[in-house]
């Protein structure tokens, strides 16, 4: 392969990270420049790469390059049409008001707010777990100050809430699908990553001695929305047993459970011509998929001309923990998604306890600053004053919780290895 090509590749890959980065300035969607870069840095190692066996070994990293990202994407289209579904009919919305009470104080609305996101983001996608989340912040009318105050909350409790199930965080599921965590391990991370959300609750209450009215929403749920709620939550819970008594791969679990969501649709006569079951599809983030794609497109390549063997020195020189940690802090400015697929493809070895903390560290780390995560870049564009500035107002509670976070998750990863060994 020509050194001038191994440069241009590289100069691509760094351009479509710039893109990610500058999006909120270029107005150009992230999804789109990530998959043209992604696409154009294989249409070049396929031209420059010389007819014969080194082609043929191009081709067949794309191969394999694709089979990986067609994993990942059949499961989260899978996962994010259920969530759709019981987004759209409301069950999301009523579950929340039912739980709310008409009059509550500003503290224990911050306590109820955390706990709903961090359990909602392990089941949904963090895009959706924001955008429900934030939509209730607005709804209750708080005064700006305190509306960015509870959206830097949600976006730190939807990020920890989804480090601990394959459903609830993209990163999370790349590395249980690479074979680096069990299912079981990871949901071990719940415990520590939920008391960082609750100190971090206890944190900005401080001061706060409010009460809030919530005007409650309701919809009218029928029978068929309840069984599809159902089905959802045991094809999760089928999702973890499967896995772990009989290895059975996740998609094909959740594959399974979305089959029987289209046929109880049509059991019960709910599959019409005006709101076909197969719409909910389609209502799914392809934008956030393409993204995807993209960026795992680009770390394919990253690793077929051997950039990727600097991020494996970097652990040589650094213990593992200590450089998860600084992988969870490079996540805050960089995307986790490139972060993690860059570290995966790169060969890394390390043990299980290493694995579980990186696993909540690049989760996390993007919460640290508001431009670090989806979560952040939805808050933002949704709750009025909330800038990166104001969001910063908040990073010593944030960076606070997140190092008791690391901690925990890691004395836990600690205990599993043992336990293994």
């Amino acid at each position: 392969m020509p050194e001038i090509l191994q440069y241009v590749l590289i100069g691509l890959a760094v351009a479509a990270l710039l893109g990610v980065v500058l999006e909120e300035i270029t107005h150009v969607n992230k999804a789109k420049v990530t998959l043209f870069f992604g696409t154009l840095a294989w249409m070049l190692l396929f031209i420059f790469s010389p007819q014969g066996a080194e082609r043929d070994l191009v081709l067949t990293s794309l191969n394999k390059n694709i089979a990986e990202i067609a994993g990942l994407w059949i499961f989260l289209v899978a996962a994010m049409t259920f969530v759709a579904y019981l987004n759209k009919k409301g069950l999301i919305e009523n579950l929340i008001y039912l739980v709310l009470p008409k009059r509550i104080s500003e503290r224990q609305l911050l306590f109820l707010t955390a706990t709903f996101c961090f359990v909602f983001s392990s089941l949904a996608d963090n895009i959706t777990a924001t955008l429900v989340s934030i939509t209730l912040i607005m709804s209750l009318k708080l005064s700006a100050e305190k509306s960015i105050k509870y959206a830097a909350l949600v976006v730190f409790a939807v990020n920890s809430g989804g480090v601990a199930l394959i459903t609830g965080d993209v990163t999370t599921l790349m590395i249980f699908l690479a074979g680096k965590v069990e299912i079981l391990q990871l949901l071990l991370l719940a415990l520590p990553a939920f008391l960082a959300v609750m100190l971090l609750a206890a944190m900005l209450s401080l001061g706060m001695s409010g009460q809030v009215v919530v005007e409650s929403h309701r919809t009218d749920v029928r029978r068929v929305d309840i069984a599809i709620a159902l089905i959802f939550l045991g094809t999760i819970l089928c999702t973890i047993a499967g896995n772990f008594f009989f290895q059975i791969p996740p998609v094909l679990t959740f594959l399974t459970g979305l089959s029987i969501m289209f046929l109880v649709a049509r059991f019960f006569s709910d599959d019409i011509e005006t709101d076909p079951i197969l719409e909910y599809v389609r209502q799914v983030e392809f934008e956030t998929l393409l993204f995807f794609l993209g960026i795992l497109l680009l770390v394919g390549m990253l690793k077929e001309i051997h950039v990727l063997d600097g991020l494996v020195r970097i652990y040589d020189q650094v213990p593992a923990v200590g450089a998860n940690y600084l992988m969870g802090i490079l996540s805050a400015a960089i995307d986790n998604v490139p972060l993690t697929a860059a570290l995966l493809k790169s060969g890394l070895e390390m043990g299980i306890a290493e694995w579980m903390v990186l696993t909540y560290a690049v989760g996390v780390g993007g919460s640290l600053l508001v431009i670090g995560s989806a979560a952040g870049i939805v808050a933002m564009s949704k709750v009025p004053g909330l800038t990166f500035g104001s969001y910063l107002k908040y990073s010593l509670y944030l960076f606070v919780a997140f190092n008791l976070g690391f901690a925990g998750v890691y004395l836990t990863g600690l205990a599993v290895a043992g336990a293994v060994g």
